[in-house]
Order: structure tokens, then sequence, then C-alpha cells
């Protein structure tokens, strides 16, 4: 099992560029399954789960190439509708193929996701959605099986925004006969990007990045070529990478509109911003201060911020509290920060952290995708050698982060595990 090996001190000076957003790549790639004509896309993030989707692509029949930088899909035919548990299993962003494959074709069995180490996700919204819809859905051996001879607009309403019942259903509502309306929706950066593909494709949506979502549905769309937005979560887990380290960084292609809740936390903590044309400079010249962090749905404090902001908050003067309101399992990465000396207890749904002048380095074990962000950062900082494990957790989510960091001066690398 690979590790990512970090000797921590060295304050981060220099420049990164942002990668295309995993969370917005993900329905774009899912929606291409709507229309037979050619999609180019760009700026598509070469990570893991990037990786599987396309694989799931291709297992249900639809051409997925790579020229350059471009990534080009073409689903003239789609052979099967089966999305199956080995690939469901390992990303939970494969049932955004369920409101496609039943748009268009009429079905879709897909492998109900299975249990995530931060907690429930579960797929209620998606099924009670594509019922009211019309489609008949039944769940029989870990599978979901959806029918429809052609889905039906309707009024939907989220009791909570969910991400991917948003776009699933803003998906399948592209295609259905007649008016659809998503109301009480997720309104992340990462929806409107799908809608502006998918506008772009010839579907007529209105409302996209509000909490009412109008979908007017058409027979077909076409093809498209389009570029996928900035990953904010990347941007701003470097920011942070910067502002523990005591650093000088600027993080090139970000879109500072879309971390707004992010930028005004640091400048709380002390963090010295400027904020140019796609580009944000950062200068730290003291210690930081705690602050206190409560997550919540966008345009809120961001929950994949979170692990990341709880180590840089780790070592800021007094006490902080960060709340945590999206997922109820996602303090694993304390007891890691604990073994790096971090003063931090749980109560419930939140930590108070007590900030130490200075972590030391010690073995640590990601439980997921940010935890393992979260760890890297604390490593940064830490005196001594950092060893973080099961970093494929890592590889799901962000492109070349040992050779960025490393450019920025870090002390990192990859050890090949056995």
């Amino acid at each position: 099992m690979d590790q990512i090996v970090i000797q921590g001190g060295r304050p981060l000076r220099g420049e990164v560029r942002t990668s295309g957003a995993k969370n917005a790549a993900l329905p774009i790639l899912a929606s291409t399954i709507l229309g037979a004509g050619e999609c180019v896309l760009s700026n598509m993030p070469r990570v893991v789960d990037v990786l599987t989707m396309g694989k799931l692509l291709g297992m249900l029949g639809v051409a997925v190439t790579h020229e350059g930088d471009h990534t080009i899909v073409q689903a003239q035919t789609v052979a099967s509708t089966e999305a199956p548990y080995d690939l469901v299993r390992t990303m939970r962003a494969s049932v955004l193929v369920l409101g496609p494959l039943v748009a268009r074709l009429g079905e879709a069995k897909v492998s109900l996701p299975g249990g995530c180490a931060i907690g429930s996700r579960p797929v209620n919204f998606h099924l009670a959605g594509l019922e009211k819809m019309g489609a008949t859905v039944e769940i029989e051996h870990g599978y979901i099986r959806a029918t429809a001879r052609r889905l039906k607009g309707c009024r939907i309403y989220f009791d909570t925004p969910s991400v991917t019942g948003t776009e699933n259903l803003m998906m399948a509502a592209v295609l259905a006969d007649g008016t659809t309306v998503l109301e009480n929706a997720a309104k992340e950066p990462e929806i409107t990007d799908l809608a502006t593909f998918l506008v772009k494709r010839g579907a007529r949506i209105l409302g996209a990045g509000t909490d009412m979502v109008t979908i007017e549905g058409v027979t077909a769309l076409h093809g498209a070529d389009h570029e996928v937005i900035p990953d904010r979560i990347e941007a701003g887990t470097y920011l942070i990478a910067g502002a523990i380290t005591g650093g000088q960084v600027v993080v090139e292609r970000c879109r500072t509109e879309h971390m707004e809740p992010l930028l005004v936390k640091l400048r709380e903590s002390g963090v010295e911003l400027t904020e140019e044309k796609e580009r944000v400079c950062l200068k730290v010249t003291g210690r930081l201060k705690g602050t206190n962090v409560r997550t919540c749905p966008h345009p809120g404090f961001p929950t994949d911020m979170q692990a990341q902001f709880v180590a840089l908050m780790a070592v800021s003067e007094g006490t902080s509290v960060v709340t945590e309101t999206i997922f109820e399992s996602r303090f694993m990465h304390v007891e890691e920060l604990r073994r790096m000396g971090a003063d931090i207890r749980v109560e419930g749904n939140r930590v108070v952290i007590t900030g130490k002048e200075q972590l030391t380095g010690a073995p640590v074990m990601a439980s997921d995708l940010r935890a393992s962000a979260g760890l890297i950062v604390a490593g940064l900082a830490a005196e001594g050698t950092t060893e973080v494990s099961r970093v494929y957790h890592l590889d799901r989510g962000y492109e070349l982060l040992e050779e960025k960091l490393r450019a920025l001066g870090a002390s990192v690398e990859r050890r090949k595990g056995t």
C-alpha cells in the first residue's frame, strides 16, 4: 500500500495551477449518455474517479478516447443499461448514470453504492424523484432497477439539498415530456457547470445554481465542446497548505467566486489574500488566529474543506470550533491529528481545537479523500517526518499532488507499497 512521506517545516513558496473539478467532471461524463453527438471535453482532471467513470461508460458501450488534453466521448449507441457493483462500490458517483439511462433508453440497472466512510449518503432523493416522473423503481439483490417509457415532467421538492440528487434528476428531466421543476435544489458550482454543458447540447434549463431549477424537456441532445471548471476544493487545499506553513503561494486558474466562504475564514485567521483574475495570492507574516467554522451546503463553507481547515486551526493561536452539519462521521482524521500532537476534542458534530505552536511528524492513516488532504497539510507544517498511509483515497480526487507540492518547495514523496 502506497504512502506519502513528508519532511515538514518548509514554508511553501511559488505558483501552483488548479486542475479541473472532479465533482464537475463526473456528472458531465455521465450526462454524455443522453445524446448521440460527439462531446469534446477539456480540463478533465486525470484522477482515479474520472478514470473509473470513463471505464463505466465504456462498459455501457460509450466510446471514450483521449487526444492530448481533450477527452472525446461518443454515445451513438449505448449497448448496456447496467452499472455493476464492482465499479459502483469504488465510486459512489457512478449512480449518476441512473437518470441519463432511464431518460434515453427507458431502463437502468444500477448497483446500490453501499457504505461510505464519512457517513450515510442515501439515494432516496434520486429514486423518489424518478418515481414522481413516472418511472417504476424497484430494489432487488442490491440493484436499483428503473424503467419508464418516457419520463414525465413534474415538480420535485428536496427535503434537504442533494448535489447528486439534483444532478441526476436534472439530467433525467432534460429528455422528459414536459417541464420539471426542482425545488430546494442544491446550488453548487458543479451543478451550474453541468447545466451549462447540457444547454450547449440543446437542453433547456433555467435557474441552475439557485434553489429552483426549471427544465423543459426536449426530444434529443447533440454534441458540444466544453471546458470543465477549476476545482475549488483543490485550490482551497493549496491555499491552506501555504497558510499552515507560513508561506507565500499563488494559486492560479481558480474561480474566487466559488471559494468565498474559505477566503473569508482565511482572512479572519490572519492570512493576507489578494484576489486577481482567476488567481489568489496568499501571504502569511505571523502566527494565525483560531476562528470558528460551520460547514453548510453551498454557498456555505464546504464540507470538503473541513479536514484541511481543522489541520490549520490545530496550529493557530487560541481556541476554534469547527461544526460539521453535512456528514455525521467526518471527524475520523481527528484521531490521526492527535497522533501528531494536535489538541482536539470531539463534541458530537463539532470539534474544539486548542492551537499548538508545533505539530510533530508521525505515521498516520487516511480514512477518506479529504482526510488524506488534511493529514498531508498537517504534515507539511509538522516537525520531522509524517507518513500518510492509505493514500489511494487521495488519488481519487487530486491530480499530481506530490509534484505540485514539490514545485512549491515541499519535501514530499510517494513510497510505493508492496
